[in-house]
């Protein structure tokens, strides 16, 4: 086996030809066999080999790679990139939330668990029942709920131990299930197609309930009652009003033109100066990598909005990194043998069965051929 390792040459202090320039040199098919392996190393330089790399980089050469006779590469290869040729951005691509949302007793009960903790909750609660709202009981059980844990191989760090162990915690989740229940008794078990109806509808009852929920009992409660569907209605995050300056200030800082928003995620209602904003879906999330010597706003015209139209740019998500593939920029397709090469070489094979079956069986060619 042939082991190909790879050497980086790297300089702040590069010739004045060299700078912004990147010289990738593929020398991996000039090697000499060794007549005894030395540990895992079988191959090494020729000094013809070594003169002939230095000479390529000091002379800072393009060279293609040379093919043999039978069109297979061979020789040195090396190329000369500008340093953005190997940077990219690296942009998050957001779809819009679509959820469905109805009360039911299962979904509501879901919430007796903080999320994190699902699984010991779950345990503890079907072995003791409400016997865990009780005050002491669950220290009680500490050294044996640990043990579970252990056994399995659940890992809490300190912070969750001390939850799940903690009266207030199950209290606080207990009382997220008696306010779903009581949402459910006011707005009833209808799904809804609409979650940003449902939400002005839960929000209606709570005020005229007087009940008191904190946005994370709130959202914790949504969550638990809703769910993605391709077919409901956009899930809204906010309306925002934009004019003047800070329309000026957004149209700067995306580097677009007004009727370019929607592809960032700013959509104008009629011709008013407010734009819906979506809620993202981060399942349905995708990132994408562009050249950096490419447009974000283009690539992702030509690249993403033809297949998924209701896509926007997140564009304060991006990043910009690098990437050096030598098989990107050294490999060469072999082209295919012609059919007439393949077929020929088909029959031949067949002709050399053919002979080896009569031999085998002790029959003669000719009496194969017709058919005795």
């Amino acid at each position: 086996m042939k082991v190909i390792s790879a050497a980086m040459l790297l300089s702040n202090n590069k010739s004045t030809k060299r700078q912004g320039k990147v010289q990738l040199i593929d020398g991996s098919l000039l090697f000499k066999k060794l007549r005894k392996n030395l540990g895992e190393k079988n191959c090494e330089f020729t000094p013809e080999q070594i003169e002939e790399i230095v000479h390529t980089y000091l002379n800072l050469s393009t060279i293609e790679r040379a093919l043999d006779d039978k069109g297979d590469s061979t020789g040195i290869a090396s190329q000369v990139f500008d340093n953005n040729d190997f940077a990219y951005y690296k942009v998050n691509i957001e779809r819009p939330d679509r959820r469905k949302a109805q009360f039911s007793p299962e979904r509501n009960e879901s919430l007796r668990f903080d999320k994190q903790l699902q699984e010991p909750m779950a345990y503890l609660y079907e072995t003791h029942g409400n016997k865990l709202y009780e005050a002491g009981f669950l220290k009680e059980q500490q050294k044996s709920t640990l043990e579970w844990c252990e056994e399995n191989e659940i890992s809490l760090n300190a912070k969750a131990r001390t939850k799940l162990l903690d009266l207030k915690a199950w209290q606080k989740q207990l009382n997220l299930v008696t306010i779903a229940n009581e949402l459910m008794a006011e707005i009833g078990e209808t799904e809804y197609s609409d979650f940003n109806q449902f939400k002005r509808d839960v929000d209606a009852s709570l005020k005229a309930s007087k009940t008191k929920l904190d946005a994370s009992g709130k959202n914790a409660i949504l969550n638990a009652v809703s769910w993605y569907d391709e077919s409901a209605e956009k899930v809204i995050k906010k309306k925002q009003k934009l004019s003047g300056d800070k329309l000026t200030e957004l149209l700067e800082h995306l580097d677009c033109q007004q009727t370019d928003l929607a592809d960032h995620g700013y959509y104008q209602v009629a011709d008013s100066n407010e734009y819906i904003i979506y809620e993202s879906n981060s399942d349905l999330r995708d990132a994408e990598s562009i050249p950096v010597k490419d447009n974000i706003h283009r690539y992702f015209l030509a690249e993403v909005k033809p297949h998924v139209n209701e896509a926007w740019i997140n564009l304060d998500s991006t990043k910009i990194g690098y990437e050096i593939s030598f098989n990107k920029y050294f490999y060469r397709h072999k082209p295919l043998r012609s059919m007439e090469d393949v077929a020929s070489d088909i029959i031949g094979l067949e002709k050399k069965a053919e002979g080896l079956i009569a031999d085998i069986l002790g029959i003669a060619v000719a009496d194969i051929e017709v058919g005795v």
